[in-house]
């Protein structure tokens, strides 16, 4: 999650909200006000929100402000979002990406006891789930049909002992209704394990290549 959240009160102009977004190069503000326990969220606005507000010939993220556009009388609270989704830190990176995808929203408020600790983005997922499948140096990705329960994580951890390798990550998933087990691995004898894999009858769907080609090839 992204930690310490800009936030602002329900009665900033939209016109000050959109320059601190440009300011601060992010798209969401949290809007809250004070309570006895620290800050009660109310709720968020985006910068579609804000671009929605305004009419088409008017730039609210301009450099230069519209005359006018201060007077408008538009404030974050009146178009803030009020129906919130939140999350707690304790959540599963995958839980929070399913609610994002289900409700089609692309950030949730990271709250612990009602109070705000974090926001957590679409762009903060996509690092996570980049960072569970990066490898440094040599390696592969195998992709295994797994419908009819194949022991791969046997296989795996028992040829990766073999020849030395490392392996850095291995999921469990669906794709076009089908379930397969995605697998990275890393470490010099790439070649002698993925021949190995090839010829123990388990049913590889596709094989990526990272790192430097090997030698001769």
């Amino acid at each position: 999650m992204t930690r310490q959240p800009v936030t602002i009160g329900p009665d900033l102009p939209l016109s000050e909200a959109a320059a601190l977004m440009a300011q601060k190069k992010i798209r969401r503000l949290l809007v809250v006000e004070p309570s006895p326990g620290g800050v009660h969220l109310l709720g968020i606005i985006t910068a579609n929100n804000i671009l929605h507000a305004y009419p088409p010939e008017v730039n609210p993220f301009a450099v230069i402000v519209v005359p006018g556009a201060r007077q408008a009388g538009l404030t974050a609270g009146k178009i803030m979002h009020r129906q919130l989704f939140t999350t707690h830190p304790e959540a599963p990176i995958e839980e929070a990406a399913a609610l994002m995808r289900d409700q089609k929203i692309g950030s949730l408020p990271v709250l612990r006891d009602k109070q705000i600790v974090g926001l957590i983005t679409e762009s903060d997922i996509f690092r996570a789930f980049v960072g569970l499948f990066e490898t440094q140096g040599s390696g592969a990705r195998i992709t295994f049909d797994v419908s009819t329960r194949e022991d791969v994580f046997g296989l795996v951890a028992r040829l990766s002992q073999k020849y030395g390798l490392q392996v850095t990550s291995l999921i469990r998933g669906v794709q076009d209704n089908q379930p397969i087990c995605v697998t990275r691995i890393a470490g010099e004898k790439v070649d002698t394990f993925l021949e190995e894999i090839w010829n123990s009858g388990h049913r590889v769907l596709s094989v990526i290549r990272f790192g430097p080609a090997p030698a001769g090839k």
